[in-house]
């Protein structure tokens, strides 16, 4: 039973630590350095380089909620059932279902907008459909990340407690 609890919270801390040092770190970081190094097409390429590092973290994020999921069930199959369970893997299904409409869903469409554009968005003008589609498929992606973001900490609260 602690391998199956440990398993799981490890995946939880990985799929939301990630999240936050991707969100927080990797993102800004990288669009800083690109723009600062006057890269032409910087922002394109900062973009691209964060786009495949999403694609890559997705992958990871579906492993994560395999362990959590997984865990659960099987703590509740083999010993005693854990606290709240339903209520536990409801939100880490929430989770799952965000990170999966985020990764093939929002993050394809971004990839094709950006195909499609050929240049960064923000170079088109603001009243362009395809830059308003971008902004508003980048507000989808970020309110994905934070309703997994925060479900992953209601169910590190969850842990902690027990």
């Amino acid at each position: 039973m602690l391998a199956l609890r440990f398993a799981g919270l490890l995946a939880l801390a990985v799929w939301f630590g990630g999240l936050l040092a991707l969100g927080a770190i990797a993102a800004p970081a990288i669009f800083d350095v690109v723009s600062l190094r006057q890269v032409s097409d910087g922002r394109v390429l900062s973009g691209a380089i964060f786009g495949e590092i999403l694609r890559r973290f997705h992958l990871v994020a579906y492993g994560c909620a395999v362990v959590v999921i997984g865990g659960l069930i099987a703590r509740a199959v083999l010993g005693p059932r854990p606290r709240r369970f339903a209520a536990r893997v409801a939100i880490a299904g929430i989770m799952l279902a965000a990170t999966l409409y985020s990764g093939l869903i929002v993050s394809s469409r971004i990839e094709q907008l950006r195909a499609d554009i050929g240049g960064a968005p923000s170079n088109l003008d603001a009243t362009d459909p395809r830059r308003i589609a971008f902004g508003q498929l980048h507000g989808q992606s970020t309110a994905l990340q934070l309703v997994t973001m925060v479900g992953g900490l209601i169910l590190l609260v969850f842990e902690a407690r027990e």
